[in-house]
């Protein structure tokens, strides 16, 4: 995402903010209330159109003006409602909108094909290294960490190649939060970018190779984790004048 600008009537919400995500990268995006973040992942994916800037995939410029745009050019948002149905099982919510038909075409294609989404489900979820009580148990009686899960294996069926996860940890206890980490560990170790928004810089250190920080709608670094402190981090989401280190790319 290059120079994206976003105005709400008067208030600029993004003002030529950038955000780059490499290949099997897990990039977290973080800020204080109101810099930006919410607004730059919603024109990723596709709920807002931007105002000036573009987007590029591979190098090559993408139009997203919906989301059905943003799902054609491999990003997936799983956000913190996660947007499950509580009364439906695991592969129901994993088909949820897109299910399979049998036959897949024509005027006979009325029946759910069950058992093939079944097999899917099962399948990704095991490379996923998710284990459930079963298949046909509805969300409702699951873990929070079993529930992004859910919400994660179904971006992951669909072929995503950009996964945003928006505050995956939020009111999830110390072992939902291990499971978390190891489910964003595997989109990684699959190829596949991950975009982590938080305020907590734990999971943001615990888990991201690089940090882009954005404050007031604009950049305000990016830091390779690996290098970098939390308090070089603090210092540029409020603007500090402490010397921050690391952030370069």
């Amino acid at each position: 995402m290059r120079g994206i600008f976003k105005s709400f009537g008067s208030v600029e919400a993004l003002r030529g903010a950038d955000l780059e995500v490499r290949p099997a990268e897990v990039m977290a995006l973080v800020g204080d209330n109101g810099a930006g973040k919410s607004t730059l992942i919603k024109v990723l994916s596709g709920v807002h159109a931007a105002d000036g800037g573009s987007i590029l995939v591979d190098g090559v410029p993408v139009r997203i003006d919906s989301p059905t745009d943003a799902v054609r050019a491999g990003v997936e948002t799983v956000y913190q409602d996660l947007a499950l149905c509580d009364n439906l099982d695991v592969v129901a919510n994993l088909y949820l909108g897109r299910e399979l038909r049998s036959p897949p075409d024509g005027i006979v294609g009325r029946f759910l094909a069950v058992k093939r989404m079944s097999f899917e489900a099962r399948r990704i979820l095991e490379e996923l290294a998710v284990t459930l009580p079963s298949l046909r148990t509805p969300v409702s009686s699951l873990s929070g960490g079993q529930r992004q899960a859910i919400a994660v294996g179904r971006a992951v069926l669909w072929g995503s190649r950009i996964v945003v996860l928006d505050e995956p940890t939020a009111a999830l206890g110390v072992q939902q939060t291990a499971m978390v980490y190891d489910l964003i560990r595997t989109l990684r170790d699959r190829g596949i970018s991950v975009i982590l928004i938080s305020h907590n810089m734990v999971d943001v250190f615990a888990i991201a190779d690089r940090i882009t920080v954005l404050r007031l709608g604009a950049n305000a670094g990016v830091f390779d984790a690996a290098v970098s402190r939390p308090s070089d981090v603090v210092a540029a989401i409020t603007g500090s004048d402490a010397i921050v280190g690391g952030g370069r790319r």
